[in-house]
């Protein structure tokens, strides 16, 4: 149960940081800290504009309307911590500082300070973020398993092929539901297990240890050494391809990239233009042509990011499944084009996905899989459906790290994923 006992730490730690920010915006329920946080108060890092005196004043003038984060210094009567011996009069062994150390060693204790509590506050934000987004999923798994508790006073056969279908139903998949039954009837079988509200907490353990056992997958997107990062995107119509592609360039813009989207699903009507118009929203720069040669769009739109020395290129493409061979050779085609402007790339093959649509995006995933070398996918509207055990069977089944997922219809919605957070979102009712 050392799995579990730490997931009870760190579901602490997660409450521990959340009644500490509410705290500091005055707030008492989730939904009022949730909007805070969405404010669009702008956050700036101090400059360390030092006047002739070697000081700097900070006067309100300077940050009128921003939120300035500094730390808690010891400042003596003259507005300046000194730092001098008789601060220190039990120590004998005083090392002498100089002015210019001393404002150095300032410097870096306000950097640290004003970028620990964003990252706090960034952390907090996605946390909320997982909880509200897998309510869906939370309230009918965890509940079912409540129930089946009470139903049963005792671990026996019946209870487990109940267990089997609310596995199911949560869309964790057949295949996977299997594996975990076996491993969990072992279990109960070695540690002599007969309390079903035990028994729920060795679920949690086993069906996360599904997840981060085995093969090492990464949710970090492999970013370019040199010149920008290509990034394909590939999916069926309808998954919400065009939207992520819009949403992922929000958030990497967000983070200073400069970014590029290209439109090569050049003959689905309205595409490109959804397409430009997300650039438009998000500050990226644009290329597209609708009814021609995807793959001369793509040579075109790369020569412009190469010129322009974007961070990011996002190439949409066309979102047909029904000719596995037509797409198969498109894809190598636009494979080879991008390969020969931006040698190694593209460096990530990401394929959305609907959580909505169930197993049927398990099918997809493995369709997907063996026409091009997928690296990861986006999994959009996890929000809206009760079946967010799809996460455990994408990675058991197909063996593809989920990188991004959308929990929710704004465009800051799209999470890159986090397992503890999926977590906690998912059994933070039962532990």
């Amino acid at each position: 149960m050392g799995f579990f006992q730490n997931l009870k730490n760190l579901f602490k730690k997660k409450e521990k940081d959340i009644e500490e920010v509410k705290e500091e915006y005055n707030v008492e329920t989730i939904e009022e800290l949730k909007e805070e946080l969405e404010e669009p108060t702008e956050i700036v890092e101090k400059d360390f504009d030092i006047d002739d005196d070697g000081i700097d004043d900070f006067n309100e003038s300077d940050f009128e309307g921003k939120e300035v984060h500094e730390p808690d210094l010891d400042i003596d009567d003259d507005g300046i911590d000194d730092f001098v011996p008789s601060d220190f009069d039990d120590n004998e062994n005083i090392q002498e500082v100089t002015e210019e150390e001393v404002l150095e060693q300032v410097e870096e204790v306000k950097k640290k300070s004003w970028f620990s509590k964003k990252e706090k506050k960034e952390k907090v934000k996605q946390t909320i973020t997982y909880d509200k987004g897998l309510e869906k999923t939370r309230k009918e798994f965890v509940s079912s398993l409540s129930l089946l508790g009470k139903k049963f006073g005792k671990v026996n056969d019946e209870y487990f092929d109940e267990l089997e279908e609310i596995l199911i139903k949560a869309d964790i998949g057949v295949n996977t539901v299997m594996k975990f039954l076996d491993r969990l009837r072992k279990r109960v079988k070695h540690e002599n297990i007969t309390d079903t509200e035990f028994l729920n907490e060795v679920i949690v353990d086993e069906l996360f240890s599904i997840y981060v056992e085995g093969e090492s997958l990464t949710d970090k997107i492999n970013m370019a050494e040199e010149g920008p990062t290509i990034v394909l995107m590939v999916g069926v119509n309808g998954v919400g391809k065009t939207t992520t592609i819009g949403k992922l360039a929000n958030k990497f813009n967000k983070q200073g990239k400069k970014v590029m989207l290209i439109g090569a699903d050049t003959f689905r009507a309205g595409a490109v233009p959804q397409l430009e118009e997300w650039a438009n929203r998000t500050g990226a720069l644009f290329y597209g042509k609708e009814q021609t040669d995807p793959s001369g769009v793509i040579y075109d739109g790369l020569e412009m990011a190469v010129k322009e020395k974007v961070d990011m290129v996002f190439i949409d493409t066309a979102g047909r499944l029904q000719n596995k061979v037509n797409l198969m050779n498109e894809l190598d085609k636009i494979n080879r084009v991008i390969g020969k402007i931006i040698p190694g790339a593209p460096h990530e093959t990401l394929l959305i996905i609907d959580a909505t649509t169930g197993q049927n995006g398990i099918s997809q995933a493995k369709s997907f899989k063996e026409i091009t070398n997928i690296t990861g996918i986006v999994l959009t509207k996890l929000d809206g459906t009760a079946k967010g055990g799809i996460v455990l069977a994408i990675k058991e089944e197909v063996k593809i790290p989920v990188k991004f997922i959308g929990l929710g219809e704004g465009v800051d919605d799209l999470s890159a994923f986090d397992i503890e957070d999926y977590i906690y979102g998912l059994f933070k009712d039962m532990i």
